[in-house]
């Protein structure tokens, strides 16, 4: 199922630059660099705006980190495999586009009512974006690879579904959730943006020429061609039997 059975040498060293940053974030915050929710995105608030960077390298614990390592390392591996041409397109505008949409949004507790300034950390938002890319672009390409792909984002991450709407919606908490579905719903709108843009570049859909109407041309046929060469005797004027008049039997008829 690998491109030309060759690993992209990207699909390995990107994910693995890109957990090396995660880690070293969360090293730094253990160490007091990133407090009082500094580097963190702040919706609606100035201050919040440099978490549109530095946000998916910040969690909050080391759960949070490894929780959001390995779905990272895994899909940026199929992103840079399977879509060398965009990847990077995606993987940076998904980036800050989602932190850009989480910084926007509202910060509305759903169940008050009442503006709730919280601090959005964590790369969830940029899985989200790469496995509703993955997903949605087999589907928009409609190339068996592609959508072989799909299947194994569906498989491996599809309750991600549930996480783009409120915990509050699910269970009575005694406290509002630290989970940003903000987030992860913004992840998977631009996720489905971008493979719907990029639909049209890379890998497609295969359509052979009995797909198309009045493909068949003898004149392109080289086969058919070389064979009426080869054998002329076969296409000869065939006997044929002469037409039956009842004029040239009328004799044959009086007589009877």
């Amino acid at each position: 199922m690998l491109k030309n059975n060759v690993i992209s040498k990207k699909a390995i060293v990107n994910p693995l630059l890109m957990l090396m940053v995660m880690w070293s974030g969360y090293f730094l915050q253990l160490h007091g660099f990133f407090g009082s929710c500094f580097g963190a995105i702040i919706p609606l608030l100035p201050e919040g705006l440099l978490g549109i960077v530095t946000a998916p390298l910040l969690h909050g614990n080391i759960d949070h980190i490894v929780g959001n390592s390995i779905p990272i390392a895994a899909l940026m591996f199929l992103l840079y495999q399977f879509y060398p041409l965009v990847a990077n397109k995606v993987f940076i505008i998904g980036w800050v586009a989602t932190g850009l949409l989480v910084w926007l949004l509202p910060p509305i507790d759903i169940m008050t009512g009442n503006y709730l300034y919280t601090c959005t950390i964590g790369a969830s938002g940029v899985v989200y974006v790469l496995a509703f890319f993955l997903f949605f672009s087999g589907i928009f390409k409609w190339n068996m690879t592609l959508l072989t792909i799909s299947l194994l984002v569906v498989l491996y991450y599809g309750s991600l579904i549930w996480g783009m709407l409120p915990e509050e919606l699910f269970s009575n908490l005694e406290e509002p959730s630290k989970i940003s579905w903000q987030a992860h719903l913004a992840g998977a709108v631009v996720g489905v943006t971008l493979a719907f843009m990029f639909r049209r570049i890379g890998d497609k859909k295969k359509r052979y020429i009995w797909e198309f109407p009045n493909y068949y041309s003898e004149k392109d046929d080289k086969l058919w061609q070389e064979y009426k060469e080869n054998h002329p005797d076969d296409f000869l004027e065939m006997p044929y039997k002469k037409k039956d008049d009842i004029w040239d039997r009328l004799d044959e008829l009086r007589g009877k």
